[in-house]
Formats: structure tokens, C-alpha cells, sequence
């Protein structure tokens, strides 16, 4: 699919975010990439033309560890997409993150394995620039705009990327924090270096929805509020309209002219982006 000169900027959903506009008032694509399809909708967010997809699918469907996070990127690059702004449910593992703070997310450690995490495999041997995998300029962005809304938010913080389907042990969730990491999610790695890899940038806006394992200070219940599925999908449905004006002002904030960091050489992303589709 050629790109299209009306969309720039990409909205990526993560647990609770499934829809962001009036299915009647979208466009709905399914882009053909050399990884497989990839569904999209096309619709207008503050003020302008706006990709979204879902990481999970539509029904939470997809676990973190079948997405087809190539497929997705692919297709967004696809479009003519540049900058694009997340959403991600995490756990809390620092005490300095509790329930119910927005987070700009910026850095990771990845404790996934198995995932696809490159589109440069094979013949083209390209090595990225990784000390700040998301895109500060964005990250700037989105922190004046958590600010000027008076937001409870965190203005950085280092995300451990787990493999998932399950939570961690208390055990996982000490050593995660012994190790630096603030919070925790499923789904970050390898979406945004592999955003990296096609010269996107990437911010992301995480919500706490929890304390992981249980994780509190040494003085209180090590066995309060464990972490469960269900505690974590009521609290994102309460939390839905906030994660969704704090994106849609992130959006509208973003430059129109606003050009990414050009972390790989321009021809070897176009080569990738040559790559037939199936």
C-alpha cells in the first residue's frame, strides 16, 4: 500500500484501548506486509487524520507474546507514519509508581525471548543506536502537555519487558527493581526499537494499573493486592477516558512538520520497505 500523504502520526492501543473512533466515521484498512496483514483504522483525532491499531485485537485475542509486532510497524511505515504515541498497561514495581499514575516511559530492559525483534536478519546487517529508544523530542511533548493538564504522572521511567502470558513471581518483581526497572509490561519489546529500525519515533504513555507481585514497602502486607487480570481490566476501563485525552492532546501537540531521528541509513529502510507483501 503506497503512503499517504494525510497520515503522519499512529495511535498503537494497548490492553483496554481497542477503539479509538466511530467505526462509521473510520476507515478500516488491512495492509498486506512481507510478515503477514496488519488491520488499521483510519479516522480524525484531534484535528487531523490518525492511524490506529490494536496490539491485542479488538477482542484481546492476540497474547503479548503472538503479536505480530513486524506486521504492525511494517504497516504503519507503510503509510507514511512518523511519529507514533502508545498506550500501555503496567505494573508498578517501584513504590515511586503506584496505582493509578500516567507514566512517559523511557527506557526499557527486555527480558522477552523467541520474538522476532529485527527487520534486519538477513543480508542487510544494520546495528542500531539504542541508548534512547524513544524519541525524546516526543517525550518532551507529551510531558509539557501531562503538566499543562494538571496530570499525576511520572515524567520518566524504565519499563522491564517480561515474555507474558503470565505475571511474575514475587521473586521476578524484587529482582526487576533491584535491577533498576520502575515498572512492568508485556508488550514494548520489540515494538519500539523495531519503530526504531524504520526511522519512526515512538512515546509512550503507561497507566499503573497495579503492584505487580505485590511489591510494597518492607513494612507493609507483602501479600496485598496481587496482581490479577481482573483488577487490572476494571481499573483501565475506569481509567479509558483519561489515557484517551491525555493521547489525544499528545496527538494534537505533535508537530506537523515534526521529522524522527534518523537512527538507520535511509536506504536500507526503504529496502525493507520494498520487500513484497503476502
Amino acid at each position: 500500500m503506497p503512503p499517504r500523504a494525510d497520515i503522519s502520526t499512529a495511535v498503537i492501543g494497548g490492553s483496554g484501548l481497542y477503539r479509538l473512533f466511530d467505526p462509521a466515521a473510520a476507515e478500516q484498512l488491512e495492509v498486506s506486509t512481507p510478515f503477514g496483514s496488519a488491520e488499521i483504522s483510519v479516522g480524525t483525532l484531534a484535528g487531523r487524520r490518525v492511524a490506529f491499531l490494536t496490539r491485542h485485537g479488538a477482542q484481546h485475542s492476540v497474547p503479548p507474546h503472538r503479536i505480530n509486532y513486524r506486521a504492525n510497524i511494517w504497516a504503519l511505515r507503510s503509510l507514511g507514519v512518523r511519529a507514533i504515541v502508545s498506550s500501555s498497561a503496567v505494573g508498578g514495581i517501584s513504590t515511586d509508581y503506584p496505582p493509578g499514575v500516567l507514566v512517559v516511559t523511557d527506557q526499557f530492559i527486555d527480558r522477552t525471548h523467541g520474538r522476532a525483534d529485527t527487520f534486519f536478519a538477513d543480508a542487510s546487517v544494520q546495528h542500531l543506536p539504542a541508548a534512547d529508544p524513544f524519541c525524546p523530542e516526543l517525550a518532551t511533548i507529551a510531558r509539557r502537555v501531562l503538566r499543562e493538564a494538571g496530570e499525576d504522572f511520572r515524567e520518566t521511567g524504565t519499563v522491564v519487558v517480561v515474555q507474558g502470558p503470565r505475571f511474575s513471581t514475587r521473586a521476578e518483581s524484587l529482582w526487576y527493581r533491584a535491577a533498576g526497572a520502575d515498572i512492568v509490561n508485556m508488550t514494548l519489546y520489540p515494538e519500539v526499537p523495531l519503530a526504531a529500525e524504520l526511522n519512526m519515533g515512538t512515546v509512550n504513555l503507561s497507566f499503573v494499573t497495579d503492584r505487580d507481585a505485590g511489591v510494597v514497602e518492607a513494612t507493609s502486607d507483602p501479600g496485598q493486592e496481587s496482581v490479577t487480570s481482573d483488577l487490572v481490566f476494571d481499573r483501565l476501563a475506569a481509567a479509558q477516558p483519561r489515557i484517551v485525552a491525555a493521547i489525544e492532546a499528545i496527538v494534537r501537540a505533535i508537530p506537523a512538520d515534526y521529522e524522527p531521528r534518523e537512527l538507520i541509513a535511509p536506504a536500507a529502510v526503504d529496502a525493507v520497505l520494498a520487500e513484497a507483501a503476502r
